[in-house]
């Protein structure tokens, strides 16, 4: 035992390397560091002092590193690379690492590894086996690095190769590894503790072990010659799956909560327990390996000397590889039992091997000359191995625990002896016997048992049985969990694919790697991990049950399921910590390192713990162990088991034995402890935190600040108390009771769900408190740094208030229903359940007055609620108020403390309710009682009445959580409280003690007995549904008139059976909701005072046609009003304005052939649903197009049709036919001028002109298509007639609607949205809060606006000047808003726009491209012009009339003329609608309109254009001559690349260029305006080429003007141009016709007409 003692160097004044000792020792990060084994005169352990607080400590088997505060690496002890021995009390700094902030160390058994804040390796030391790796410095491999020197770590695998960040490192003898920042692992050294897939020793450059790549690695640990791995599983959900089920073996912690579904997999005997995938190539023996001595350096000595290899472990390892245990259910595989028949003699041995397989039915080695010869070789072995042996053994192994007798860096033969054929692995074994290295070791043992693994798996695979070489029976149990075990088994996909996010790492203190503070997706540890292993397995250490070698990794299957938070590996024995506290421990058992008995172990076991002791930290050396844990009192407490000091003081005098001396298989430990003993001196230490092994050495970090760190250690340590005590609560209680078939019978439905609910949220409760505990434990190996805001109460508080509310909720209603009562009997009868285990499941440290039972216990975790405010109060009162840290620990410490105050309330509401239920049990209230619901107040004693109620009447309220109960005799009603509005009757009012309760379908008045009563019942009315609808309940007063609730109507008259969530005012539907009926209708949209009432949304079922009718727009006191969208069952689409449910106002119809006989559209006017006014109908199968008049459906006034074969008739339709005197057109120009009568048919008088220009006058009868009767008078015409033809026929347009009553419906619907009755009547400040209120609804219900419309939106809410006279400035702002509202159809004037151009583009393409449609085409344009301009003026009365000129341009011209030289330079704008509304609406009619005026001078177009093509192919002056241009105007140079070039008389496109190409772009412009400028600038680009050649003060004439624009527009060939010239004629701006624009243009008209009545001769 070790003697307490605390001698500290505090006397030491000598400088040492690590500099000057300090006079104020650090509060934080203090070193404590002792001998564990060999003779020492100190006896406790010594105070090493820095300047800075350490931060980390890693000890080797002879050295050990420090990492202090700052970044900063010490080093002490024997430094073999440097040949120096440092004393612990004076650490030496590592020059060559400072400038790099140092942030993880990491030592090996004589190396170093140090990590950088950037993620950088830097390794030192002995490098024989390439643990070291390929440093930077040199490409060549050193036996030793006596400097820290950089490696890099390269990805390889992407492209281009990267540099891996590091955030980890771990250390063995011969190996390295290195934790990624994507938590992968990476390998360099020697051995098959490395995992790779290599038959290359040493590897110098980092390798990733590739079968756990794509898996999430949380820590790495080495031992000697194996390797550890902490990874997360694969079912990443933990918070919501069910926690796995743990195995019944030994000593288990406690059982899940629910069981895990079990994984199908693949038959063991497929794959290697090494990871190696058999093949049918392996069938060979092994090669044999050479045997090369280890070489160290040491100080004194410049050459290596030789340790003495042995061969002894191969034979007993090879001997125990084979080994079939056996062991009864549930107990743990333990071989001291065996120790002795395994060790005696040769026979002995084979005696014993041969039983037990013949034991075994299930055998694949059923040729037992070959068992005897397998057993020969074995038995060799162990009796080289048994000469080896120096004193009494326990263990399988003989080897030592200061290193392997052989090397377990395996040779190229090892792993050729598992890929390749024999004769290729000796060939090999040859090539690599002349490798330059000078380090050369191997294992036969390794190879050994890979090849008896392999022959035996290979028998197995032939005799189709399975086998494993782990113990039977245990397989049989984890056969479920073999294939996530397996490294290449896939489970749940790929494991790439499946790759975790990467989070980030936390320095963890204490012997584990850092362990990164993430969990299953919500930023917390993962308690659902797997422990790998791989390497060396000789001593158990490996954990798989067996002593065999695993040369990739391999998950241990013992611990899954127990929550492994952290590894630690000794020489050759392992530990594992659970979130419970709980300690495995597996390996070599020499000096009862392990903690028990056994020895050695093959398998975790749970090392046996004193009562109350909670581990949370531990570390392994060469052959001991030490725990830091939770002792009585808040400071930790150190427990050791293994090799101690001896009691025999060290003799005088140093001693002259050298490590590399000493016996490498020393005798078992005279001195050690086996179960885990108390540390007295840990007390003198202060609050420790971490605890460090390595070699014969042990050290603890602690701190001496009281108040902050211990707070911290407080909250801690009652963090893993409870997490222990509520996983004896799953254990004991929960996980029995959830397995038995008879617990829905015994608590019936309802409380079974009741009680699978708890049992989820009480595992999630368990396990936020698990990863809470963990998290604070890596806290608190940070402790010298610490960011109390990183603490997860602080940084996960929604979390955690989240998950306690849901439990208490749960407790809660579980509470009500009685089903606690219930599950404790069902407890007793099921489970013996006695009321000394309720004692037991009390929590810890809670004085326990009284009977406990089940509610107290489960109400047990509001308790710990005290204790995070508590802890966060005293952290927050060691920082300054001002700071962050205070800010953040005192709100967190306050929101606990109101979260615990508002459960303490919720559990007292359920005891009350609990207790009402209880007292007033019956068949009346039963069907009231629901687990959520809570009881608030009662009127069992006449406190509360109905005003009318009679006198011997009995009413009783009830007011629960929820609803207002009524009840009288045996009938109640419910009143639920989402739906219920609750307003005081005052006395002016007539009321007395009155309240007012007003619901959806019922109101009534309640009368209480008392003033006091009445604000008893008022408040808590209030309260209670104020806390329904979302808020706290804790203000009085009148609640929410508006509110958004659900509720399902009953008797209403008009939602009778419906179900309506959405808002609600006063008792009424009131805003956005949505209404269901039982029969299928559903409305979405605008309530208003209980009906529906703006925009909404309702889709109404069609149980004839089985399809719904839909409609979407505007309703109005529950009818549809206004515009909207109908969609019909039968197909037909009508979109325009309703009134009263009708069609009424502007409308489109579009019907499909499964309405009608036939497909047609109508746009018009429609009156209480049908069609009255004008319209237009295309009858889209007929070919038939009519524009006119309708009276109820039918066609009855004047109108037009167009067919598709040409012909137009013109004419008066009554009862939908035509009658009387009309027009018809044919596409040849006959035109007819007549009678008609019954649609279509010619009879009577009339007029038929032929296109010739002959006409018949007389009697017609019969239909055109069909032929004519005619009796008639035949007239040829003179020849002076016929050139005035078109006077003689009819003239177009005598039947037609006029222009300014066609769309009058359209401009109907605009004035109306901006308010007005009719055409200019209303006010015009209410048009414009209509706009405004239009645009504002717009952007808000809008959803699918996109950017540029949002923009457009938000530039139209600000309303422009429109009260004063228009300036010039003031118009143009005009014209911009104009432009911007025209561009949506939310503003009225942009909907205007948009209606105009649909109505006028279904009128006129289609069937209603017909050329003799072009005058009613721009009529009925210069018609919308003028309603359009009504409209603008009405809004903005400061413009003038059409024609107007703006007031102050009128002033200015007043003025300039008194001035005769300014009044030439005065300009004045006139406003007219087609200067100021064209641009907005030509643009979009401009493909209708144009196409009309080509097909109106197609005839003269084709001249023109032959004219045009056979002008072209003149050269330039030849057609200049040709048309009499004078020769002073030809040009004689040109540019080309301003390059300036001759024009010659073969010249072709090159005169007057720049004129040509700008009349070109006169086909790019819709507007005439803007096409009268195209014109202009024509003539201005003419005029600049022509002036060169003339005087300065020359003006054109048309003579010379006409010939030379000529040429222009023949070069120009622009198509169309007599379409272009009739429609800036038409539609030109009045002001301009008769100015220089109009004579431009009549200079372009002359033009295109001399270009068609020239002659190309």
């Amino acid at each position: 035992m070790l003697e307490n003692g605390n001698l500290e160097m505090m006397e030491n004044k000598e400088k040492s390397p690590a500099g000057e000792q300090v006079s104020t020792a650090p509060e934080r990060g203090l070193l404590h560091l002792w001998n564990t084994a060999g003779h020492s005169e100190q006896l406790g352990p010594e105070r090493v002092l820095l300047r800075a607080a350490v931060v980390q400590v890693s000890l080797g088997e002879h050295h050990g590193i420090l990492l202090a505060q700052g970044g900063h690496v010490f080093s002490f002890g024997e430094l073999l690379w440097r040949e120096s021995s440092i004393p612990p009390s004076a650490p030496v700094l590592e020059v060559s690492l400072v400038g790099k902030t140092m942030v993880r160390i990491a030592a090996g058994g004589f190396h170093c590894g140090a990590l950088s804040e950037q993620g950088s390796v830097f390794m030192w030391g002995e490098n024989t086996a390439g643990q070291c790796g390929l440093t930077e410095r040199g490409a060549v491999a050193n036996i030793t690095v006596s400097e820290p020197c950089q490696v890099t770590v390269v990805d390889s695998e992407v492209v281009p190769p990267a540099v891996v960040r590091v955030m980890d490192l771990a250390c063995g003898r011969e190996h390295s590894l290195a934790l990624s920042d994507h938590n992968e692992l990476w390998a360099w050294g020697s051995g098959c503790q490395l995992g790779l897939v290599t038959s290359t020793f040493p590897v110098l450059r980092p390798q990733k072990v590739e079968h756990l790549a794509g898996r999430h690695v949380i820590q790495v640990a080495c031992g000697a010659y194996h390797s550890l791995a902490l990874v997360r599983s694969l079912s990443q959900d933990y918070n919501t799956q069910t926690p796995p089920k743990k195995r019944e073996r030994g000593q288990s912690p406690h059982y899940s909560m629910m069981e895990r579904e079990e994984v199908s997999t693949a038959d063991d005997a497929h794959y290697c327990p090494l990871g190696v995938e058999l093949t049918e190539i392996m069938k060979g023996g092994t090669s044999p390996r050479r045997r090369g001595p280890r070489r160290r350096l040491h100080p004194g000595e410049t050459s290596a000397c030789s340790s003495p290899g042995s061969g002894g472990i191969s034979g007993s390892e090879d001997a125990t590889s084979n080994t079939k245990q056996t062991f009864p259910d549930g107990a743990r595989p333990e071989l001291e039992n065996h120790t002795d028949s395994i060790t005696e003699t040769d026979g002995n041995l084979k005696t014993y091997l041969l039983s037990g397989w013949r034991a075994n039915k299930n055998s694949s080695f059923t040729d037992e000359l070959e068992l005897q010869n397998i057993l020969e070789k074995l038995s060799g072995q162990s009796l080289e191995a048994q000469h080896t042996r120096t004193g009494d053994t326990d263990s399988l192994s003989s080897h030592t625990s200061d290193d392997s007798c052989v090397s377990s860096t395996p040779s190229m033969d090892l792993l050729a002896s598992s890929y390749r054929d024999e004769s290729y692995a000796k060939r090999q074994a040859n090539n690599n016997s002349g490798l330059s290295w000078s380090y050369s070791s191997s294992s036969p043992a390794c190879l050994e048992e890979v090849r008896l693994c392999l022959e035996k798996e290979k028998k197995s695979l032939l005799s189709q049985k399975s086998s494993s070489l782990t113990n039977i029976h245990q397989k049989a149990r984890a056969a479920a969990s073999r294939r996530g075990s397996h490294p290449g088994t896939p489970t749940h996909g790929s494991p790439r694919s499946r790759r975790p996010c990467v989070c980030r790492p936390s320095s963890a203190g204490g012997g584990q790697a850092a362990v990164p503070a993430d969990g299953a997706g919500d930023g917390l540890p993962s308690l659902e991990t797997e422990v790998w292993s791989w390497g060396r397995g000789s001593e158990g250490q490996l954990g798989h049950g067996d002593q065999l070698a695993r040369l990739q990794p391999l998950c241990i299957k013992y611990l899954n399921g127990e929550e492994v938070i952290q590894v630690a590996a000794g020489s050759h024995h392992s530990l594992a910590l659970t979130a419970q506290c709980q300690v495995y421990s597996w390996g070599s058992n020499m000096c009862g390192q392990l903690g028990h008995i056994n020895s050695p172990i093959t398998v975790p076991q749970q090392l046996k713990l004193s009562e109350g002791l909670r581990v949370w930290d531990l570390s392994a050396g060469q052959s001991h162990s030490l725990l830091l844990a939770d002792g009585d009192c808040v400071q930790p407490v150190l427990l050791y088991c293994g090799q101690q000091q001896d009691s025999v003081p060290l003799q005088s005098g140093r001693s002259q034995q050298s490590p590399s001396s000493t016996q490498r298989s020393p005798k078992r430990a005279e001195c050690y402890t086996v179960t885990p003993t108390l540390l007295p001196f840990c007390i003198e230490m202060g609050f420790m935190s971490s605890v460090y092994s390595g070699g014969q050495r042990c050290a603890v970090l602690a701190n001496h600040r009281i108040g902050f760190i211990s707070a911290i250690h407080e909250l801690a340590s009652r963090e893993r108390q409870f997490y222990c005590w509520m996983s004896s609560v799953r254990k004991l209680l929960l996980t029995p009771l959830h397995n038995r078939e008879r617990v829905c019978p015994a608590l019936g439905e309802q409380c079974t769900r009741l009680f699978l609910s708890l049992c989820d949220v009480f595992v999630k409760l368990s396990t936020l408190i698990g990863q809470h505990a963990t998290s604070l434990t890596y806290f608190l190996h940070d402790l010298q740094s610490p960011d109390v805001t990183a603490l997860p109460l602080l940084t996960h508080t929604a979390y955690f208030l989240d998950t306690y509310k849901r439990y208490c909720s749960s407790v809660g209603d579980f509470q009500v229903m009685d089903g606690f009562q219930l599950l404790h009997q069902l407890s007793v009868d099921c489970l013996g359940f006695q009321k000394n285990m309720l004692t037991q499941l009390s929590v810890p440290d809670e004085a326990v007055s009284g009977d406990v039972d089940l509610v107290s216990v489960f109400y047990c975790p509001l308790q710990q609620l005290h204790q995070y405010s508590r802890a966060l109060y005293k952290m927050a009162a060691c920082y300054d108020v001002l700071t962050v840290e205070y800010q953040s620990l005192y709100q967190g410490g306050s929101q606990y403390e109101l979260l615990l105050s508002s459960l303490l309330k919720k559990k007292k509401e359920a005891e009350t309710t609990f207790v009402f239920w209880k007292t007033h049990s019956g068949k009346t209230t039963e069907g009231l009682r629901l687990p959520q619901r809570r009881v608030v107040c009662e009127s069992s004693n006449r406190s509360l009445t109905p005003l009318s109620a009679g006198r011997f009447s009995n009413h009783w309220f009830i007011l629960f959580n929820d609803a207002l109960v009524h009840t009288q005799f045996s009938t109640h009603h419910v009143y639920f409280l989402t739906s219920l509005w609750v307003k005081p009757v005052t006395e002016e009012d007539g009321g007395l003690h009155c309240i007012r309760i007003t619901c959806p379908e019922d109101s009534f008045t309640l009368v209480a007995s008392t003033p006091q009563e009445k604000n008893k019942w008022l408040q808590a009315l209030n309260q209670a549904v104020d806390q329904v609808l979302g808020g706290q309940g804790s203000s009085p007063g009148v609640t929410a008139m508006s509110r958004t609730a659900s509720y399902t109507f009953s008797s209403h008259e008009r939602f009778k059976d419906a179900k309506y969530t959405g808002s609600w005012k006063m008792g009424q539907v009131h805003g956005r909701g949505t209404m269901k009926w039982a029969d299928g209708r559903t409305y979405y949209g605008n309530f208003k005072n209980g009906l529906e009432d703006g925009y909404g949304e309702c889709v109404m079922p069609n149980k004839l046609l089985n399809k719904p009718d839909s409609y979407q727009g505007q309703w109005r006191e529950g009818k549809i009003k206004g515009f909207g969208k109908y969609k019909y069952a039968n197909g037909e689409v009508y979109e325009g304005c309703f009134c009263e449910g009708q069609r009424h106002g502007y409308g489109m119809l579009s019907s499909a052939k499964r309405a009608r006989t036939s497909s047609s559209f109508f746009i018009g006017h429609w009156v209480h649903g049908r069609k009255t006014g004008y319209g237009v109908f295309d009858d889209l199968d007929r070919g038939e197009k009519y524009l006119g008049l309708w009276q109820n459906d039918q066609r009855h006034g004047n109108a037009i049709v167009v067919t598709q074969y040409g012909l137009y008739y013109e004419g008066t339709f009554r009862d939908n036919r035509m009658n009387g005197p009309g027009l018809l057109v044919s596409d040849d120009d006959t035109v007819f001028h007549g009678e008609f009568s019954d649609d279509w048919t010619i009879s009577g008088k009339g007029v038929l002109f032929l296109s010739n220009g002959d006409c018949l006058d007389g009697q017609f009868t019969g239909e055109w298509s069909t032929g004519l009767k005619v009796v008639a008078t035949y007239t040829k015409p003179h020849i002076e007639e016929l050139e005035h033809k078109e006077k003689l026929q009819p003239q177009l347009g005598q039947y037609v609607v006029p222009a300014g009553q066609r769309w009058s419906c359209i401009f109907d619907e605009c004035w109306s949205r901006l308010g007005c009755d009719a055409a200019g009547k209303g006010e015009r400040t209410k048009a414009w809060e209509n706009i405004a209120v239009s645009i504002t609804n717009a952007r808000r219900q809008s959803f699918d606006l996109s950017r540029s419309q949002s923009k457009v939106l938000e530039s139209l809410e600000l309303i422009p000047h429109y009260g004063e006279p228009v300036s010039t400035a003031d118009y143009d702002n005009i014209r911009r808003y104009l432009s911007k509202a025209c561009e949506t159809p939310h503003h009225p004037l942009g909907w205007l726009v948009e209606t105009l151009v649909a109505a006028y583009r279904m009128t006129y393409v289609g069937v209603g491209s017909n050329c003799r449609l072009l005058r009613q085409a721009v009529h009925e344009l210069q018609a919308c012009l003028t309603h359009f301009y009504s409209i603008v003026r009405f809004l903005f009365p400061g413009l003038p009339d059409d024609g107007g000129i703006l007031p102050d341009t009128q002033e200015f011209l007043s003025k300039s003329r008194r001035n005769s030289s300014k009044a030439e330079e005065s300009s004045v704008v006139v406003v007219s609608c087609s200067s100021l509304l064209l641009p907005l609406l030509l643009p979009r009619l401009y493909p209708p309109l144009f196409t009309l005026y080509c097909l109106q001078e197609e005839k003269d177009e084709a001249k023109y254009w032959d004219r045009i093509l056979r002008l072209n192919k003149q050269p330039d002056q030849s057609l200049l001559s040709f048309l009499g241009v004078q020769q002073k105007f030809w040009p004689l140079w040109m540019s080309v690349l301003g390059e300036k070039k001759q024009i010659v008389s073969s010249s072709k496109h090159a005169c007057f260029v720049s004129a040509v190409e700008t009349l070109q772009q006169i086909s790019t412009t819709f507007t005439p305006s803007d096409k009268l400028v195209v014109i202009q600038k024509t003539f201005e680009e003419l005029t600049q080429e022509v002036k060169p050649f003339l005087d300065g003060g020359y003006l054109w004439c048309m003579d010379d003007l006409l010939p030379l624009f000529l040429y222009v527009v023949l070069r120009a060939r622009i198509r169309n141009l007599g379409a272009e010239v009739c429609l800036i004629e038409d539609l030109m701006d009045p002001n301009i016709q008769y100015g220089e624009m109009g004579l431009m243009l009549t200079t372009l008209k002359a033009c295109y007409i001399q270009i068609q009545q020239e002659s190309t001769t």
